[in-house]
């Protein structure tokens, strides 16, 4: 993980800063990552990219080429904020993170619970995938939520109805956050709320946690992005969006002992487009006393 220094400096020159002056920092190329203002200088131009700015000028179009040669993490994301991301840093006034199902069902269309499902998390398989998960879980810890997620992944025996992706199903999963009685209720949601959820924990940072900057933020959502979606790091994230739309994705709630609903509480769950294959991410950022509940399968 970079200094928060680098962090924080490249995060105020982006706000403060005119581009134009900017551009006079990219001058000299580095050799070496670990040379200083190098650091600073890749997080800069991550935060330029989420402005919408930076791009078309030659210094820093060298600069990142440069960062890519040197095998800088930052040089994997898009030079360009992409249209997927339309809501890293926006917030509205009155809308908070979801914490109640009465909340989720106010903002999202509920899933019909059905029997088909419930009968298919039944069958489900759990998987094992270690860096999958870890990479699941990242813009958590990165930020500091209370609690490391619970990533899970599991495999059907045969496909399943994206209408079944649902309540009956993943409360069949053996899932942690699922131990004990209560309501639950899940909803269909896109990739962009996914994208963003992933995002904002990172960049934000939990209740006793610290955000991590826009451009490390960024580069955490996109992992963990991949992680839920199964994709190798070599998937361009252009070709990742396009892959977006063939799969069923779901934010879940449950009254249940692991949640608290009263900070942050969030699932989410993909469908693969095979149908066969589901990933699950529970995080929490309360109960802090609570045993650890660990991406493991």
């Amino acid at each position: 993980m970079p200094p928060p220094e680098a962090r924080a400096v490249a995060a105020r020159l982006a706000k403060t800063q005119p581009v134009a002056e900017l551009v006079s920092l990219f001058v000299e190329l580095p050799d070496d990552l670990r040379a200083p203002g190098v650091e600073t200088r890749a997080c800069l131009l991550g935060e330029l990219a989420l402005l919408g700015a930076g791009t078309g000028r030659a210094r820093t179009a060298a600069y990142a080429e440069r960062l890519r040669t040197l095998g800088h993490p930052l040089a994997w994301l898009p030079e360009t904020r992409l249209d997927i991301e339309h809501r890293f840093m926006v917030r509205v006034r009155g809308l908070g993170s979801v914490k109640t199902l009465r909340q989720l069902r106010a903002r999202f269309p509920q899933v019909p619970s059905s029997e088909a499902g419930a009968d298919a998390g039944r069958l489900a398989v759990g998987v094992t995938d270690d860096a999958r998960a870890q990479a699941g879980a990242r813009p958590f810890v990165a930020g500091g939520w209370a609690r490391t997620p619970e990533v899970r992944f599991f495999e059907l025996p045969a496909p399943l109805d994206p209408g079944d992706f649902g309540t009956a199903f993943l409360q069949q999963l053996p899932l942690d956050c699922l131990e004990g009685d209560g309501a639950a209720v899940a909803c269909v949601t896109t990739a962009d709320d996914v994208l963003n959820e992933l995002f904002s924990a990172a960049c934000y940072g939990g209740v006793g946690g610290h955000g991590q900057g826009g451009a490390y933020a960024r580069l955490h959502a996109w992992e963990g992005l991949y992680a839920l979606m199964g994709l190798p790091g070599d998937v361009p994230q252009l070709d990742a969006v396009r892959g977006t739309a063939d799969h069923r994705w779901v934010r879940f709630l449950a009254s249940t002992p692991w949640f608290h609903h009263d900070t942050a509480d969030l699932v989410l769950a993909v469908l693969d487009p095979s149908r066969t294959r589901v990933a699950v991410l529970a995080a929490t950022d309360t109960d802090v006393t609570a045993p650890d509940v660990s991406a493991r399968p």
